[in-house]
């Protein structure tokens, strides 16, 4: 008897530390990856660069780029031209990209249909993040129900699962993890506005979110700064 084809699994890989380790738990989990990012405009290639990188060295079988220009519509200090702060604040940030992760879910979710997938996996946390309404448990459950009215997978397959195994961990957590997973942080890029060479501010919201999660994990930081 032949061996049971892998589970195929697409993943949003955004070339930071949490989509890194998303990858590398799927992979844990014997599913074979299928790496999707979205150019949407953002302020530097070298985050999706870091993601073709990632991909590659965590072993996706493949990595695709789709393009989808929410420049064109702006409202966020990663799409137009807004200053990106460099202390926290109250509220929803300005770095809040309108829509972003329902676009790129939705995306992924096509892809996923053509591929014979039921799976995407996505690397949002609701701990130690920014406050984005797109990265809570209450859209990522709204998003996989919708996925099961909205397609014909949901509708006559197996169904559609949305996985965001890092949304209760802390960004300690998340490096333990990926320190467990052999997670090269060094090729990761998480700054907001990071260089053409992928070297992080050191002073942006996700760059202090993950020196922190460095620091309390007892592990060293391997982020190179501008």
């Amino acid at each position: 008897m032949s061996e049971a084809s892998p589970r195929k699994a697409v993943i949003l890989v955004s070339g930071g530390m949490d989509s890194a380790v998303t990858i590398a738990i799927a992979r844990e989990q014997g599913y074979q990856v299928h790496a999707l990012s979205v150019a949407y405009g953002q302020r530097h290639s070298s985050e999706l660069e870091a993601s073709a990188r990632v991909s590659r060295l965590l072993g996706a079988v493949e990595h695709k780029t789709v393009h989808a220009d929410l420049r064109s519509i702006g409202g966020s200090a990663l799409t137009a031209d807004i200053d990106v702060p460099e202390e926290g604040g109250e509220g929803i940030p300005v770095t809040y990209v309108p829509a972003r992760n329902t676009i790129m879910l939705s995306i992924a979710l096509g892809w996923a249909e053509v591929l014979g997938s039921s799976d995407i996996w996505c690397g949002v946390n609701a701990v130690d993040y920014s406050g984005y309404p797109d990265c809570r448990p209450a859209f990522i459950e709204a998003f996989e129900q919708l996925a099961n009215v909205a397609t014909k997978a949901g509708v006559e397959g197996a169904g559609i699962r949305i996985h965001a195994p890092l949304m209760r961990m802390s960004k300690a957590d998340i490096a333990r993890e990926g320190l467990r997973l052999g997670v090269d942080f060094a090729e990761t890029v998480s700054c907001y506005q990071a260089d053409a060479q992928g070297r992080a501010c050191g002073h942006c919201d996700a760059c202090r979110l993950r020196a922190q999660g460095f620091r309390e994990a007892g592990l060293p930081d391997p982020t190179r700064y501008v």
